[in-house]
């Protein structure tokens, strides 16, 4: 399983760019860049809340976990 961000979207829905949330949130632009792209090794709960907060959503509304394609091919 892969934890996938779904940053993009909830942005898209909230009519929001990166660059409104990196100052709602104080997180520079380039972290928050990270994070939509799914190459974050991780979050801090503190920087999650932010999110959330900034976007009012859960932090469900951000993050799912996703089977790896990988694994369903070795599966067969």
């Amino acid at each position: 399983m892969t934890i996938f961000v779904k940053l993009d979207e909830v942005l898209h829905v909230r009519r929001m760019t990166l660059t409104e949330l990196s100052g709602k949130v104080g997180i520079t632009l380039a972290n928050l860049s990270i994070l939509k792209t799914g190459k974050a090794r991780g979050i801090r709960f503190s920087t999650l809340q932010a999110i959330c907060e900034a976007l009012d959503c859960q932090p469900g509304d951000l993050l799912v976990n996703r089977p790896d394609p990988a694994s369903d091919s070795e599966a067969s």
